[in-house]
């Protein structure tokens, strides 16, 4: 039998046999829920029924109620699309580049990142569709048959090629994330008692039913599923900076956009990765299985990836200087000193200075001051993309068309909105499914236990 070195830490703490798993696991799915969920939820809901009013105004007036003008016609609206595309990225990389890696430590998180990428992606999808001004033409980004006579789609449109990228990505997501689910289906489905709630549990198990042949089909999909899903991470959030990247306007046409928005993207989709499972870990007592050794892991992934942001930021600025073109190197002068150097500011202390903490091990095993830190990256994040966007459109190439670019409280109710929708279904998704793959925790109780090691 396989068992692990000494000198790593257990991932499951506590004399948990397999019957506490599943009865851990399931507890928040057949009891009530307790108070810090339903004070959550309400939150939640409110904030998203305030963004939904917003969207209606918006809908109902027009795009003209946002803060948007002639010259930063992309504003809050991109930068929250590009925000909520990137925390999307974590979920599958946990789920999928991990498992082919076959690190254990990813089976106590990889099922609540992979909802959080579910819901990421559906949050970021309005966004886009508002902007395009005309939802109800949106198909026409879709590869058609030649029915409009002489139009055709533009293949060139780094926009034809999000639609593409991020539809694929969230299809292959939402099945390998569903996937994963119908084992966990069956086990509830024994265990209900209602009739109701054990007929919707047989039909989301599809007849599952443990035998061998079962589980070698799952392992099998599982491992198909996560090769797709591995070159869809890095493609995603390439082709979502090629909007920028095939620009002409200074600061954008930059090739290091790719793995610069890769980078940036894991980055920030750690960190929500992060606050998530610290308060579900809370809210539903799973400290055995979600424990101080996962946290560090990830704490180290935040610290690659922050640095990896801090050297694509120090090479942009190396190449615009080195570039010699003027237009250029204003761009990013007036990034670091323009009206909106304090998004700059911002943007350099939360996601440069901030992640290199986590050097020191106090901090990185420190739970309060991961939370803390996760929510200090997701702000940068938001303000890097901010950065991006708002500081180079409304500083061009003619000074007559300066102008400066103020959100109203549409933007912000409809941005506060998302972030109210995004927790309302997480929450629901933990109430309704086990947020922990229990099957995939039996299957390492005996090599990662902490029991079991000290017996051994």
């Amino acid at each position: 039998m396989h068992q692990e070195s000494e000198i790593r830490k257990p991932l499951i703490i506590g004399d948990r046999s397999y019957k506490d798993i599943t009865d851990d696991i399931i507890r928040p799915v057949q009891g009530k829920a307790n108070k810090y969920w339903w004070m959550v939820f309400t939150l939640s809901v409110t904030t998203f029924t305030w963004g939904i009013i917003c969207l209606c105004y918006t809908i109902g007036t027009g795009i003209g109620v946002w803060g948007s003008n002639n010259g930063v016609d992309w504003a809050w609206d991109i930068t929250n699309f590009v925000w909520w595309i990137g925390i999307g990225h974590a979920g599958t990389l946990i789920s999928a580049v991990l498992l082919l890696f076959r690190q254990k430590w990813r089976m106590a998180i990889n099922r609540s990142a992979e909802a959080m990428t579910i819901f990421a992606v559906m949050c970021a999808a309005i966004f886009v569709t508002m902007h395009t001004g005309r939802p109800w033409l949106d198909y026409w980004l879709f590869p058609l048959p030649n029915q409009f006579g002489s139009l055709w789609i533009n293949f060139n449109s780094p926009l034809v090629w999000d639609v593409f990228a991020v539809s694929t990505y969230f299809s292959v997501s939402l099945v390998f994330w569903y996937t994963g689910l119908i084992p966990d289906f069956a086990t509830i489905r024994d265990r209900m008692t209602k009739p109701l709630a054990k007929k919707a549990y047989t039909l989301l198990s599809f007849g599952w039913s443990g035998r061998a042949k079962d589980w070698s089909r799952f392992e099998e999909v599982s491992l198909v599923l996560a090769g797709l899903s591995t070159p869809l991470v890095f493609s995603v959030h390439s082709i979502v900076s090629t909007d920028f990247a095939t620009a002409v306007l200074p600061g954008w046409h930059a090739t290091i956009f790719p793995p610069y928005f890769v980078a940036g993207a894991v980055f920030s989709g750690f960190a929500m990765v992060q606050t998530l499972i610290l308060i579900m870990r809370k809210v539903f007592s799973l400290e055995s299985y979600i424990n101080l050794k996962h946290i560090e892991y990830m704490n180290i992934v935040i610290i690659i990836t922050g640095s990896l942001v801090g050297v694509a930021y120090l090479t942009e600025l190396f190449m615009s200087w080195y570039s010699g073109v003027e237009y250029e190197q204003y761009a990013f002068i007036n990034r670091a000193t323009g009206p909106y150097w304090w998004a700059y500011a911002l943007m350099m202390t939360c996601n440069v200075v901030s992640p290199q903490l986590f050097w020191f091990k106090k901090i990185r095993t420190s739970l309060i001051a991961t939370f803390i830190l996760s929510i200090v990256v997701n702000i940068g994040m938001w303000f890097e993309r901010f950065v991006i966007i708002v500081p180079t459109l409304c500083r061009t190439y003619l000074p007559s068309s300066w102008n400066m670019y103020h959100p109203t409280f549409v933007d912000i109710g409809v941005f506060t909105g998302t972030i109210g929708m995004f927790f309302t279904f997480f929450l629901l998704f933990a109430r309704f499914f086990p947020v922990i793959a229990q099957s995939e925790l039996k299957s390492i109780v005996k090599s990662s236990g902490s029991e079991f090691k000290k017996k051994h």
